[in-house]
């Protein structure tokens, strides 16, 4: 089998693409990756909380791999941080690394450079598929996430916090990608056929930084441990 590690967002792309890659019977999902904003101890640009991120790797069954990123954190830092824990990776005898990314060819073609010198193969199980249909194919297929991050320049704040589903589909604006792979908004997911249990979430305050807003989150499932790789 090959042995993969997946690009962990805590959102629902990376989490639907867990569940295709364990509908691969040639596929061993070894750990979710995660890049980590430790000055707040939250995924950058998703603004998930550790503590919400913890209780998904537990849900999901597996290890999380957390790269640590320092805040303000330049280009070249986050690429040696990535560069020692695909040494590790390779150390550990994986195979290959997953994205949950969808059409952005200049994000997957800077992912397969990245990865190039480590002998890592990079695995895209989302890649080319119709977002408009993939969108409802997560939501039929029980996978549930809400928004925690929303580009007010593409979407009104009051999307903020959202559920992903059917009607947050018909609301979005003309132009707007059903899947967000343009950056429209970023989420978290909670339940789903990649969780043995779905996780509590309790929505907190929505604030603006940095020109995005963002909705917290924390979750409430208390005898979900951190399982750490």
């Amino acid at each position: 089998m090959k042995r993969v590690l997946l690009s962990w967002s805590s959102g629902k792309d990376s989490a639907w693409a867990l569940h295709m890659l364990r509908s691969d019977p040639e596929i061993e999902v070894c750990g979710l990756l995660t890049t980590l904003n430790m000055e707040f101890q939250r995924v950058a640009m998703h603004g998930t909380r550790r503590s919400v991120l913890e209780a998904q790797a537990q849900a999901a069954g597996l290890p999380l791999w957390i790269v640590p990123l320092p805040w303000p954190c330049s280009n070249e830092i986050y690429e040696r941080q990535m560069s020692e824990v695909c040494g590790r990776a390779v150390a550990e005898r994986i195979d290959a690394v997953a994205f949950g990314d969808l059409f952005l060819a200049d994000v997957r073609a800077y992912r397969e450079k990245q990865l190039a010198p480590t002998g890592l193969e990079p695995l895209f199980p989302l890649w080319g598929m119709p977002t408009y249909d993939l969108a409802r194919e997560m939501i039929a297929g029980g996978l549930r996430a809400r928004l925690t991050c929303v580009d007010p320049r593409v979407l009104p704040a009051a999307f903020a916090g959202r559920e992903f589903n059917e009607a947050l589909l018909r609301d979005l604006p003309a132009g707007a990608d059903p899947c967000a792979e343009r950056g429209e908004f970023h989420s978290c997911a909670y339940a789903g056929p990649m969780f043995t249990e779905p996780l509590e979430l309790q929505a907190g305050d929505v604030v603006t930084r940095d020109g995005f807003v963002f909705a917290d989150f924390e979750v409430q499932t208390a005898s979900l441990a951190p399982h750490l790789a």
